[in-house]
């Protein structure tokens, strides 16, 4: 049995996805007092909801993208995530899984520039959508940590290779 008092005991899955144009790849910026860093488009799955549903919601909501306008989601990296973060309550631990999807210039041009991500408590953190050439993905303070995997690709559709990345922990990550 789980005690959610724990740091870690409770589980979330988080689907996001590498939105490819061309070279280029959409990025959420958030701005911090502690710094700028980079995520996926995406969020966490609700309870009993299917993972390819989650992440149509998390891009319509993010990049008001329908999916229907890019190809279709292909599964690229699964990584762990254990890390201590601020906060009242303990923090889960979460599984982050992210797909890869291309469109075209049209359907970018249609595309959100900024995302709002609802805050605890009321109000909202804008967060700022940037297409950045896909090989400078390792230079970013990118969440989860797949900059790296990216950078590698040698194209935007190449294959991804061994879909498990190192875990994301307190001793590779520290949380802002």
């Amino acid at each position: 049995m789980t005690d959610p008092t724990r740091p870690f005991s409770r589980i979330k899955i988080r689907t996001g996805a590498l939105v490819f144009c061309g070279q280029q790849v959409a990025l959420i910026r958030r701005d911090r007092p502690s710094g700028s860093h980079y995520t996926t488009p995406g969020g966490n799955v609700h309870t009993g909801e299917d993972l390819l549903d989650a992440l149509s919601r998390e891009l319509a909501e993010e990049l008001e993208l329908d999916l229907a306008d890019a190809t279709s989601p292909e599964l690229c990296w699964i990584q762990d995530s254990m890390v201590t973060r601020p906060g009242p309550t303990p923090p889960p631990r979460k599984i982050h899984m992210t797909f890869r999807c291309h469109i075209v210039p049209e359907v970018r041009a249609r595309l959100a520039t900024v995302e709002y991500d609802e805050l605890p408590g009321g109000g909202s953190e804008p967060g700022i959508v940037e297409w950045i050439d896909y090989q400078k993905a390792v230079e970013l303070p990118l969440y989860p940590l797949i900059g790296r995997a990216v950078s590698a690709l040698p194209a935007p559709d190449a294959p991804a290779g061994n879909p498990y990345l190192p875990s994301i922990t307190d001793e590779n990550y520290t949380w802002r």
